[in-house]
């Protein structure tokens, strides 16, 4: 995982029996639960409306025939 200023990029393996969208909702979900838990007073007075953190979009590929080592060095020279 690697932050940008304003995207997140991760190298996941997954399971094939849950889909791409499961596990990015989950992702999603999961670290909004977390950092509200974690900065409650501090996020609410930028998100008082709704605790929304994520955009809905998501942008997904295959490393196809790279090796995870190639990626994680591409992820790493970000931002």
């Amino acid at each position: 995982m690697e932050s940008d200023i304003n995207h997140i990029h991760f190298l996941i393996r997954y399971i094939h029996r849950l889909s791409i969208s499961q596990i990015v909702r989950r992702l999603k979900q999961e670290s909004t639960h977390q950092i509200w838990l974690l900065h409650p007073s501090t996020l609410r007075k930028q998100y008082w409306y709704q605790k929304l953190l994520w955009s809905d979009g998501y942008f997904v590929c295959s490393i196809g025939e790279a090796s995870p080592d190639t990626i994680r060095e591409y992820i790493l020279s970000q931002g």
